[in-house]
């Protein structure tokens, strides 16, 4: 008996599941073919992604060559090309080498367009204020420091992972503004951060020192050792000019003193025919000779 009821369990089971397969299967089997379809759309999705980065990544690469070669001209027409037809990241890392190239020749236009990068909506906040960091640096040597400070102020007050930058571009702007009173403040507040990097914190150490030293006066001593100095150089030229004159006149004449002393022996020389003078006499003295004999023969 335990059999049949069995046997009768097991047909009923099966009547059960033909009829759900009778009512569902149909959408069973949709469903498996939409699984396996939509498998192979994203897998052919993935493909064609992955080469359309590989093709992205060679031409950025083949920029970024162009770029270390010096063919700034090539380099900046190559990124432009790729931030406008690119996938959505090379696109934007083109945009950003694009200005980087831009403001390499011409400031002003690189850090309009940094300032369109920044004032990008649809990029991250990070990436948006990356944009406003390199922006700054190209105008800390050119524009004025009320300019610097309300582009950087906001990051470096704020908690942003730039904020370290943005501090450290600020208090030097400062620092070659003449405020060092700020400088030292901005420095400070970087140094003060526990999540400061060390390089960054080595530089501000470095801005503290300088604003430090331009700050504090002078020593009397080191003013008066300057003065001194700047006295001996307007003196220097008479101090030369006055032992030249009072010497040459003593060197001159020592040798000339000497000349007539050598020659004085020279002057003996003609006292040596003084004794030649009488020869003359002897004839003077023979002469009335011949007249004596002759007044003798007379």
């Amino acid at each position: 008996m335990t059999d049949i009821f069995h046997e009768i369990e097991e047909d009923l089971r099966r009547d059960r599941l033909r009829r759900v397969w009778d009512r569902f299967g149909i959408y069973f089997i949709i469903l498996v073919v939409a699984i396996i379809a939509a498998t192979g759309a994203y897998s052919a999705y993935r493909y064609y992604s992955l080469q359309k980065a590989q093709a992205a990544g060679a031409r950025f690469e083949a920029a970024s060559t162009l770029a270390e070669d010096g063919k700034a001209a090539e380099a900046q027409a190559a990124f432009e090309a790729l931030a406008k037809d690119g996938p959505s990241g090379y696109r934007t890392l083109a945009r950003f080498r694009a200005a980087g190239e831009i403001g390499a020749k011409d400031k002003p236009a690189g850090v309009a367009a940094f300032m369109a990068l920044a004032n990008d909506g649809t990029l991250p906040p990070v990436l948006r204020d990356l944009a406003s960091v390199r922006a700054s640096l190209l105008l800390v040597d050119t524009a004025p420091l009320a300019e610097i400070k309300a582009q950087l102020q906001p990051l470096a007050d704020g908690t942003g992972g730039l904020r370290h930058s943005a501090r450290e571009l600020l208090a030097l702007a400062q620092f070659k503004a003449g405020n060092l009173a700020d400088a030292n403040k901005t420095a400070q507040q970087a140094i003060d951060d526990p999540e400061v990097p060390l390089g960054v914190r080595n530089r501000m150490e470095l801005i503290r020192t300088l604003t430090a030293a331009a700050a504090q006066p002078a020593p009397a001593s080191e003013a008066a050792a300057a003065a001194a100095e700047a006295k001996a150089a307007k003196e220097t030229p008479a101090a030369k000019e006055t032992p030249a004159a009072k010497e040459a006149p003593a060197a001159v004449p020592a040798p000339a003193a000497a000349a007539p002393a050598a020659s004085a022996p020279a002057s003996a020389a003609p006292s040596a025919p003084v004794p030649a003078e009488p020869a003359p006499a002897t004839p003077s003295a023979a002469v009335p000779g011949p007249a004596e004999g002759g007044g003798a023969t007379k």
